[in-house]
């Protein structure tokens, strides 16, 4: 497991400016959040590097795309079976996320469909592999929390910046 990395204020706020506008590039986050050029560049390039930021791309609305019947699958499989799983998780295009979890159920799978039959043959497609010895699903209603990270992130102590002057007299609070 990675440590995690050490981020202050302007880490912050950079992050804080990149989520409230994911099209900015680095000379336009600069202007934002008061820093030069450069050390936005360096900055970004650590919080790739530590894996904080792990990609750039839309983030997608499955259902304005029409896969608007969601559900959430809890597998049971067989002992020692994930890399296994993985394959044939991987191979079904309804899965759109999977997470090895505790509990009673071995694997969490979020999945979509364009209706409520193709959900049910992603479902018997799950239940076709052989190492997947029951399933369990709840259908979604709606989403009353979208997918967020900031939040979490506002609850890390964060040392005040050593570095940028001119960002330190006018930092914005980004809480």
């Amino acid at each position: 497991m990675k440590d995690a990395v050490q981020m202050d204020e302007l880490d912050f706020a950079l992050l804080h400016a990149m989520h409230a506008d994911p099209k900015a590039g680095v000379l336009e986050l600069s202007r934002q959040i008061k820093v030069a050029r450069a050390t936005v560049q360096a900055r970004v390039r650590k919080l790739e590097q530590s894996g904080v930021v792990s990609g750039y791309g839309p983030r997608l609305d499955i259902a304005a795309a029409g896969f608007d019947v969601q559900a959430f699958a809890t597998l049971e499989t067989a002992q020692g079976a994930l890399d296994s799983v993985t394959n044939e998780l991987e191979s079904i295009p309804g899965v759109l996320e999977a997470f090895a979890t505790t509990g009673s159920g071995d694997i969490l799978c979020r999945i979509a469909a364009r209706s409520h039959l193709d959900l049910q043959k992603t479902l018997l497609d799950l239940n076709k592999s052989s190492v997947v010895a029951r399933s369990t699903s709840v259908m979604v209603l709606s989403v009353v929390v979208p997918y967020r990270s900031m939040p979490l992130l506002r609850t890390l102590d964060r040392p005040r910046s050593a570095k940028a002057p001119a960002y330190r007299a006018t930092a914005p609070n980004t809480d």
